[in-house]
């Protein structure tokens, strides 16, 4: 390919995406000025794709790590004509499918969110991981390269640490990754903040290394082509590149590897917008054009990556035609498709905690779920995803074979991965680790929920019944900040998260029912460390666990009478239990008709219809709340009269069942606190009304 016209399709993309932020007066045009020409080679000559068919499931897959160099991505696909110049213009205004900072668009060649440091080239790792997965079950003709593109901030991310640990331990040498090593972050040069070696780092973490001028396009061309003969090691690329490329002040002296360029539009960091437009060969009066040279490469681009895709689809039809049950199951695996499961028929051990009635799901899935990786941040044993390993393998360099990846101590970076995992389709990515450390792993949670990827997390240890680990693994306000997400829509307009606390080992199974046929977003199962009474069988002939599906309403009546209830009692997870107990308390000593509710998911709830939520939770009748963390978990469901029991201070360090009766988590502390309630409601009741008229 023509050098010359690589280099005039660098400079192309460097006008582009300088006039995009310029006309929008906001974001970053040096960084995405300096790589644009390894962006003109990976993508013209390296990256393979079919532009008929974005979506094509063998593609190399290309992730941005630093989201505010979203200019440099749109320009060059602008190049191929999936941006139009009108649509690249509109930058960062309202509507336009040019965001600020990318977000995941396949059909538009965005494939992640990204924006958040760090996470994009672990998400990248995820793919890498996924490509792996299926290659070894489907074989190697459907292999295909992940590349990532990483900043200084990104590489200075402490989740760096765990990808480039385990991308190194697990051998990727389907993962190449290009650090744009430009020596300037946002507001200070880089040896501000660092001296430490890059490469010795990833060599280190074992991975392969090499150092280039990241404006020479020889060099570009010639370390891609080494990466992508690479067979024992993921690829790190140093490229060291100029921030700002191309940038000329008023005088016509050159203002590249500025800091300022690297936040703000050329003209207010102190460059010469038009002169720079000029200096790069395009027209500061019309700069959002495509040179005549470069239009011509891209068409001829575009013909060979459709020519060597329909190559490549022909192989797959060859191999489809040789191998028809494993066409089919791979079908199967990349639509999404779920096992039929037969989820009442699960045995469960009467009274274990959830997180043992958990595994004993992941045990039924992994002998059905052919299509699933589960993963844990080194508490497989503990959070019992070890269910699954036992009727599986880890994951092992050279072998990925298994269906178990061992994380590490990495609860972020193993949240990130498995939302690579997802994005690349074709494998359902479930990971787990104690709730508390959901903190975590929250950053990754929310592009999860963003994106609507439908990754699912175990987070057991649900409570402060962890007991005597003491405060630091007890969760207290953790639930209340994901119950947040359950009342966020993503931009498809769903709700961005389930969040579902099951009451018992049959609540457990149907949760990861609701959960497995989820994937508009992700689902989080909240699950218990202690035992947990199974709630009684009110109706369904007795068959407890045909009453737990009702739970995929969100909130089911689980005890009732054929009376109007004086109260209602509304809880989820370990407190059904309790509250079961206090209402029987409640109704043999003080003669009270008592309902009780399990709300596994209030979001879900509310989007049942109008007469099922009347049903269940008629207006008029005092409603009280037990929950083990914050109240505000509770309160939407509890209502304005309502009252929630709840912790509103931190754990303590004392086995469960101490906790429990310092705390006032017993059914006869419950059936008290019920009764001041129940006297306080008349005034309470009165007042409302009151204020409502």
């Amino acid at each position: 390919m023509n050098d010359a016209v690589l280099t005039k399709a660098a400079d192309n993309i460097r006008v582009l995406s300088a006039s995009m932020v310029e006309k929008a007066k906001s974001g970053h045009p040096g960084g995405a000025m300096g790589g644009a020409d390894f962006m003109a080679v990976l993508f013209s000559e390296f990256l393979e794709f079919d532009p008929n068919d974005m979506a094509w499931p063998n593609r190399d897959r290309f992730f941005l790590d630093p989201g505010h160099m979203s200019p440099m991505l749109y320009s060059t696909l602008s190049l191929l004509g999936v941006y139009s110049m009108d649509e690249i213009a509109e930058f960062r205004q309202w509507g336009s499918p040019t965001p600020g900072h990318p977000e995941l668009d396949v059909a538009r060649g965005v494939e992640n969110t990204s924006g958040p440091l760090g996470q994009g080239h672990a998400m990248a790792l995820g793919a890498a991981i996924a490509e792996r997965f299926l290659a070894a079950r489907f074989g190697e003709w459907s292999a295909h390269k992940i590349y990532a593109y990483i900043s200084d901030g990104g590489i200075q991310e402490e989740i760096s640490q765990g990808v480039g640990r385990l991308a190194g331990h697990l051998g990727m040498s389907n993962f190449v990754m290009f650090y744009d090593s430009n020596d300037i972050q946002l507001s200070t040069p880089t040896c501000d903040v660092t001296s430490e070696d890059t490469a010795a780092k990833y060599e280190a973490w074992g991975w392969r290394v090499y150092s280039i001028d990241g404006h020479d396009i020889g060099q570009i061309r010639d370390v891609l082509t080494k990466a992508g003969n690479e067979k024992e090691k993921p690829v790190l690329i140093i490229g060291r590149t100029i921030m700002g490329k191309g940038a000329l002040d008023e005088a016509g002296e050159s203002f590249e590897q500025q800091t300022s360029t690297h936040g703000m539009p050329l003209s207010k960091a102190g460059a010469s917008f038009a002169k720079t437009i000029q200096n790069l060969g395009g027209d500061s009066e019309k700069p959002f054009q495509i040179f005549p040279e470069v239009q011509e490469l891209f068409e001829q681009v575009k013909q060979k990556k459709a020519a060597s895709a329909a190559e490549k689809k022909k192989t797959e039809e060859a191999w489809a035609k040789e191998n028809p049950e494993l066409a089919q199951k791979r079908m199967s695996f990349l639509a999404g498709q779920i096992p039929s499961i037969d989820y009442a028929a699960i045995e469960q051990k009467p009274g274990c905690s959830t997180r043992k009635a958990s595994g004993a799901v992941l045990a039924e899935f992994a002998q059905k779920a052919e299509n699933m990786l589960v993963s844990s941040a080194d508490l497989c044993n503990s959070d019992n995803t070890d269910s699954f390993l036992k009727k599986s393998s880890i994951l092992h360099k050279g072998n990925f074979g298994g269906a178990f990846l061992q994380s590490g101590v990495s609860e972020l970076t193993m949240a990130a991965v498995m939302n690579g995992v997802a994005l690349h389709g074709g494998v359902i990515a479930v990971c787990g680790t104690f709730f508390v450390f959901s903190d975590y792993m929250k950053p990754a949670v929310r592009l999860a929920a963003l994106m609507g990827v439908p990754a699912k997390y175990i987070w057991t240890h649900d409570a402060f019944r962890v007991g005597e680990d003491g405060t630091t693994h007890q969760p207290i306000e953790q639930e209340s900040q994901i119950r947040l997400l359950e009342k966020m829509k993503n931009h498809a307009g769903n709700r961005s998260m389930l969040a579902l606390r099951p009451a018992d080992a049959a609540e457990t199974s149907v949760a990861w029912k609701m959960a497995m046929e989820n994937v508009t977003c992700p689902t989080a199962l909240l699950l218990s460390r202690q035992n947990v009474a199974d709630v009684p069988a009110f109706h369904h002939g007795g068959v407890r666990v045909n009453e737990a599906m009702e739970a995929q309403k969100g909130a089911y009546v689980v005890i009732d009478t054929e009376k109007k209830p004086d109260v209602i009692l509304v809880a989820n997870g370990s407190e059904v239990s309790t509250l079961v107990g206090a209402a029987g308390i409640l109704s043999k000593e003080d003669g009270l008709t008592v309902r009780v509710i399990s709300v596994i998911s209030d979001a879900l709830f509310r989007e049942q219809p109008a007469d099922y939520q009347e049903k269940v939770l008629p207006f008029g009748i005092p409603i009280f709340g037990m929950t083990a963390g914050l109240p505000t978990a509770l309160e939407p469901v509890a209502g304005p009269l309502g009252k929630v029991f709840g912790l509103e201070r931190f754990g303590a360090s004392a086995p469960a069942g101490v906790l429990d009766e310092k705390f006032g988590y017993t059914a006869e502390n419950a059936a008290a606190e019920i009764r001041k309630y129940l006297k306080e409601y008349p005034a309470q009741a009165k007042r409302f009304a009151a204020l409502a008229s």
